[in-house]
């Protein structure tokens, strides 16, 4: 595939413009307004449209509704970020994850996390190992469970910040470290790991450093009454399906770079950190609200991860230009764990979710305010 923008959308950012004009609106122009014929990108990209049609499809046959979840998933994925599933046992995280990875034959691999587990018993062990034409004994790499592209990691708090410290190293490095010797992690790599909201008896937080790792934080919730009995009648016959693979792992990272080459006006890139910027008490764009609730908010990496994630999105959807519902949809799930309440919104009842809403709503007049001021206009105008 070509190393560019996409050569339609490229068109489309210049015809746009750079102001408040594609701001506020939240189409895209047709094809008579943009003009020109269909690059290899836009092919590919109709083509992965269809594809994820197809995934989707296919995980329907093992899953019934979470249509939101899945679809997050699939975003996640096309980004190369990682995912924290929060759900109660019971709502068919494991199968949801094992069959996106079938469905894009990825290697799965599924490891439950407990307080005695060690760092060696994830990411591999060095054995003595001796050669019976020499009889000289080196050592062997052995590697473990985590050398595979899909990884659920079940109830990642329950483990010691010690292991919880080797998963860190192998979802930001891709790789691990044994006997001194840097073991390199198969490619696409993505961490899906599980807690569970109900119990914390027994449990070690991930610390703040390793939530920040996770693009994503999706909320995995009861399904409704017809979903349920769907669920029902599936899991309680004796008919069986087998899931056709949709997708191979080098199509999977054809498809990553293209997602990178979906263009994005820096109008809407300013949006997307705004709302991120939103979160922090001690900017001077943030409300009432999250000056008297929040304790810390996110990061730059926020503000990366909104852009990517509507990137994402706007390819499932075959949109060769980011459009402002696929910021708003991937809001939620990247602020998620990183902005950290105080003691006062706890018991005001104040949610994290509420401040979210919040801030996306009103952030349209927070930019219109700041209109005028030089560092938004030369971001608008570059």
């Amino acid at each position: 595939m070509p190393g560019k923008v996409l050569g339609k959308s490229q068109q489309v950012v210049e015809q746009l413009g750079k102001g408040d004009e594609y701001l506020r609106s939240s189409e895209t122009p047709n094809e008579d307004k943009v003009g020109g014929q269909t690059t290899d990108d836009e092919q590919a990209l109709e083509k992965l449209r269809e594809s994820m049609q197809s995934i989707r499809s296919a995980v329907a046959q093992a899953i019934v509704g979470q249509a939101t979840v899945i679809e997050q998933l699939l975003i996640a994925i096309l980004s190369g970020g990682h995912c924290l599933l929060v759900g109660v046992p019971g709502l068919a995280k494991t199968l949801m994850i094992s069959s996106l990875a079938r469905a894009i034959d990825l290697r799965f691999s599924r490891i439950q996390f407990t307080p005695d587990l060690m760092p060696a018993d994830i990411t591999g062990t060095e054995v003595i190992q001796e050669d019976k034409s020499t009889g000289k004994r080196e050592f062997r790499f052995i590697p473990g469970p985590i050398f595979a592209n899909v990884i659920l990691a079940d109830e990642v708090n329950r483990t010691p910040p010690k292991t919880q410290a080797a998963l860190l190293e192998a979802m930001q490095e891709k790789q691990v470290t044994a006997g001194g010797q840097r073991h390199r992690l198969p490619s696409p790599f993505f961490v899906l790991a599980t807690q569970n909201p109900i119990e914390q008896e027994g449990t070690y937080p991930l610390p703040e450093a390793q939530l920040d790792r996770f693009m994503f934080h999706v909320l995995v919730d009861y399904p409704n009454i017809d979903e349920e009995v769907e669920i029902v009648l599936r899991t309680t016959s004796d008919s069986a399906f087998e899931m056709q693979p949709q997708w191979t792992g080098k199509q999977l990272q054809d498809q990553m770079s293209l997602v990178r080459r979906i263009a994005i006006t820096p109008a809407l890139a300013l949006r997307a950190t705004q709302i991120a910027r939103m979160t922090r008490p001690d900017d001077s764009s943030a409300s009432v609200r999250v000056r008297d609730s929040v304790r810390w908010g996110a990061g730059p990496r926020a503000s990366q991860y909104i852009v990517l994630g509507a990137k994402a999105r706007a390819a499932l959807n075959g949109s060769p230009v980011v459009r402002i519902e696929d910021i708003a949809a991937v809001a939620a799930p990247v602020l998620r764990h990183r902005i950290k309440l105080n003691f006062h919104a706890e018991a005001e009842g104040i949610t994290v979710e509420q401040i979210i809403h919040e801030i996306v709503d009103s952030v349209d007049e927070v930019i219109e305010s700041h209109q005028q001021s030089e560092q938004f206009s030369k971001v608008l105008r570059s």
